[in-house]
């Protein structure tokens, strides 16, 4: 692995005393909702060292992590960013636990668009945080904090949550890896649900290596979740040496940017020169599907989890999440099971489809805006960023987000390879 703090040799007191040190020069205080003071944390380090001393075997032994802020850890807030909604957790989230247990160390919460609603990083009274590579773009979203902390060399491991595409879409905009595994393999107990039937605990890293150690330890069935699950039985873990890979035809890139568009062809390209099989197919009932996420009645979950609390008009109620969700209340329970059943039937044509192929190869998003063009237009821009990963969680789909082809002025590209769970 490459931890992106310090190099493997870096005892873990040095390497909390580096990472407040980046902090301090990245000058990002949008990134984070709650940092714990570095004392605190070094003393964990100093402790940890001593087990280490005494022959503990532990894989993430002084690693970095940044938490989105809808995930508890106990004694710090969770805050959703909304600090009305702000409460103090007794029990850290299962997964935060399991990684704390391998030697990871917690450096503190991260921003997110509010109520885990958004791809752009911008939806926060804590303020929208700036792309850890231009400041004027967006970071994506709703895991921009956890994502730009991986990005700018502060957290070795950044944690998020994955409804729409948020452990993807910020891994894209900053050149970073991001895991979405199976929904339920890494237990969301101890999380804000967004949508709680379709949420996923995701990973970011700087590198796949370090990014499948993270995923690794913190996958495996929690009692605590009631929706956590194993690995389904016929999991691959690994493709075949020429694996056959699906790709979207022409007129299924039609989100696309231009720029995105070009980056998107020469990774094919690229893919294709490894020796894999690419061969298009048609994703439309893929993307149909994706937009029942915000425009079907499946929204009433994100009611359901937070929609209550916010029909108090708390004062820092981010107004495009508020107004998303509130709708949410009026979708009927005929709508629903409507909507189950569309899911349904795009499912085992996503089966269909992908059957003999090892992986779909899919550009993880459509653009990469600026922060000022999201506050001019937070839906439409949003709504586009979510072409392609809204239907991941919908039909039971995992993702692995990594770097493509870079755009011709050199920016970061994102795509993903998706497949059944």
């Amino acid at each position: 692995m490459t931890p992106g703090v310090l190099g493997n040799t870096a005892g873990p007191v040095e390497r909390v005393a580096a990472a407040y040190r980046r902090i301090a020069e990245a000058d990002r205080p949008e990134v984070w909702i709650t940092l714990r003071p570095e004392p605190e944390v070094a003393a964990e380090a100093a402790a940890l060292a001593q087990r280490l001393a005494a022959g503990e075997n532990l894989p993430l032994a002084g690693l970095l992590v940044a938490v989105k802020d809808n995930i508890d850890v106990a004694g710090l807030p969770t805050t959703a960013a909304c600090p009305e909604f702000a409460y103090l957790p007794e029990v850290t989230a299962a997964a935060i636990e399991r990684l704390t247990a391998a030697g990871a160390l917690v450096l503190g919460k991260t921003n997110l668009d509010q109520f885990a609603t958004g791809l752009v990083g911008t939806r926060s009274p804590y303020g929208a945080v700036r792309n850890a590579l231009d400041p004027e773009l967006v970071s994506g979203g709703s895991s921009s904090g956890s994502a730009a902390a991986v990005a700018l060399g502060v957290a070795d491991i950044g944690i998020g949550t994955d409804t729409a595409g948020s452990g993807r879409v910020p891994a894209a905009l900053h050149g970073i890896v991001g895991i979405k595994a199976t929904l339920g393999v890494i237990p969301a107990h101890g999380t804000v649900p967004a949508c709680a039937d379709y949420d996923a605990v995701t990973v970011f890293a700087a590198d796949l290596d370090l990014a499948v150690t993270a995923a690794a330890v913190m996958a495996g069935p929690e009692p605590r979740d009631p929706r956590s699950r194993n690995w389904p039985a016929d999991v691959r873990l690994a493709a075949p040496l020429a694996p056959r890979i699906a790709v979207p035809r022409a007129e299924d890139l039609a989100a696309l940017s231009e720029p995105y568009r070009e980056a998107f062809a020469r990774t094919v390209a690229g893919v294709a020169d490894t020796g894999a099989k690419t061969e298009e197919i048609d994703i439309s009932a893929l993307l149909g599907a994706a937009l029942l996420l915000y425009d079907g009645a499946l929204v009433a979950e994100r009611y359901a989890a937070v929609g209550a609390f916010l029909d108090t008009a708390p004062a820092s109620a981010d107004p495009t999440v508020a107004a998303i969700i509130g709708a949410a209340r009026a979708k009927t329970g005929p709508a629903f099971a409507t909507d189950l059943d569309t899911l349904a039937r795009a499912k085992a044509t996503a089966a269909e489809s992908l059957h003999g192929f090892d992986a779909l190869l899919l550009p993880t998003t459509t653009e990469h805006p600026t922060i000022a063009a999201v506050h001019a237009d937070p839906i439409g821009i949003n709504r586009r960023m979510g072409t392609y990963t809204n239907f991941c969680n919908l039909l039971d789909m995992a993702a692995v987000a990594v770097p493509g082809a870079s755009t011709a002025d050199g920016a970061p590209f994102g795509v993903m390879l998706v497949t059944p769970a």
